[in-house]
């Protein structure tokens, strides 16, 4: 009963909580609108999303989470710099074809997002057999380094979580 009225519990305090915040206080009829957010938002949603991780995950989709926020910070001072610093002429834009060897399609959409919000960084486009992932980066002195770094840092995390 409790599966079937909660079926993704990890989504339905996440909606609890951010409900919360919009309406920016705690009263009783924002709480009750959070609930049954909370409930029917995942209760609809439930069947795209056949492969979800197991809840034993969670430690690990946080550690992803911080290491994504760190990578973000870390971007934008080092796009900030190029930007503010670098001659146009010496900036370095390229193309990376980067294969993936993900399965699980919210995985590589986590990915995909994880890449484009990552400053200087943008999926452009994903191959007809969801194997390549275009990326576009604003400065490639070395392609092959970046690809090595996106399936270092990101892809090897998404593997041990979702599959």
């Amino acid at each position: 009963m409790l599966k079937r009225l909660f079926p993704h519990p990890v989504l339905s305090v996440l909606l609890v909580i951010v409900w919360l915040m919009l309406v920016n206080g705690f009263k009783i009829g924002s709480l009750v609108m959070a609930l049954i957010l909370a409930i029917v938002i995942p209760i609809l949603t439930a069947p795209y999303w056949p492969n979800r991780p197991p809840l034993r995950q969670i430690p690990a989709f946080t550690r992803y989470l911080l290491l994504v926020m760190w990578d973000i910070l870390v971007a934008n001072i080092q796009v900030a710099k190029i930007i503010l610093f670098m001659p146009a002429d010496r900036i370095q834009s390229a193309w990376i074809p980067v294969p993936i060897d993900l399965k699980s399609p919210e995985a590589i959409t986590l990915l995909a997002g994880t890449i484009t919000m990552t400053p200087g960084t943008l999926t452009a486009d994903m191959s007809a057999c969801g194997t390549v992932l275009l990326i576009h980066s604003l400065h490639a002195p070395d392609p092959d380094a970046i690809r090595d770094d996106i399936k270092a840092r990101y892809e090897t995390r998404l593997k041990r979580i979702f599959e």
